[in-house]
């Protein structure tokens, strides 16, 4: 399961998500964001909060105890 959804309906292409992830994990395809390296996400949200159309969705894993 990847971290990171994106809703590549809603998406207007704009790179925020990219621009903003510490990671450097979004890279930006054919116009569209793709998670390229989704083991290395750190769920922090950085590409969520910036995005104009609410298109990314963090999924946190669950915790098994």
């Amino acid at each position: 399961m990847l971290p990171i959804k994106i809703d590549l309906n809603r998406c207007n292409g704009c790179g925020l998500c990219e621009k903003n992830c510490p990671g450097d994990l979004i890279f930006m395809q054919d116009g569209l964001p793709v998670v390229k390296y989704p083991d290395e996400c750190w769920f922090c949200g950085a590409c969520r909060i910036d995005c104009p159309e609410a298109c990314i969705q963090i999924v946190f894993p669950l915790s098994v105890v």
